[in-house]
């Protein structure tokens, strides 16, 4: 697959303008990333911005805790579809996680997906806030709920990905859904160790600095 494929080019700063928005559109456009990934707000404009460009509309959903209730998600969910979003990232809701009530997470994935109606999900774990067998149970819930990837983290929490991560969600669900890393993926090198651990898919807001690190070997 084409490099720049893997990267949804990002920018979810809650002080980021129309114009900071315009500039991620215009590098997605001219590197031909997989996608932009913009907080609700700025669904709309960013897909007319993209028309006929081929590159994606992405947008987050109970972002960035994870801790408003199921409808509000799913609600978010059908208000960013019409607003023009091709994919979705959710938050899990992470105390039901960290409580081992795994029926509630299912069921918060679950109503998402639905609102989704074939619209690619992405499902959010938040990995630096799970031990192992909480990220295991998470993606086993997000595979339940119909997800079409499970991805760790958020970027605005205490860590983001790990090669280890990446390694363990891609053991974890195999060939049945995607894996997406994000948080902190800056580089090249890091951009690469993450792909050969297994993800699919790269959420990063440095996405020029990696392609311009192929360009300069």
């Amino acid at each position: 697959m084409q490099i720049s494929k893997y990267i949804d080019h990002t920018n979810l700063k809650p002080e980021a303008t129309r114009d900071d928005i315009l500039k991620l559109c215009e590098e997605a456009i001219k590197y031909q990333f997989k996608s932009v990934c913009v907080n609700p707000i700025y669904v709309s404009f960013a897909r007319k911005l993209l028309e006929g460009s081929g590159v994606l509309v992405c947008t987050v959903v109970g972002f960035p805790l994870g801790a408003t209730p199921s409808c509000v998600k799913a609600f978010e969910t059908t208000n960013t579809i019409k607003d023009g979003a091709d994919e979705i990232d959710m938050v899990i809701n992470i105390g039901a996680c960290k409580a081992h009530n795994y029926d509630e997470v299912y069921e918060d994935i679950l109503q998402v997906a639905n609102a989704c109606n074939g619209v690619t999900l992405k499902v959010i774990i938040e990995t630096c806030l799970l031990t192992d067998e909480e990220k295991v149970m998470a993606c086993k819930m997000a595979m339940k709920a119909g997800a079409n990837f499970v991805k760790t983290s958020t970027g605005f929490s205490k860590g983001g990905a790990t090669v280890s991560d990446v390694k363990l969600m891609k053991e974890t669900v195999g060939d049945k859904v995607l894996v997406k890393a994000s948080g902190g993926i800056k580089d090249k090198d890091t951009f690469e160790a993450m792909i050969k651990a297994g993800a699919d898919r790269i959420g990063c807001s440095q996405g020029v600095n990696i392609m311009e690190g192929y360009k300069n070997e």
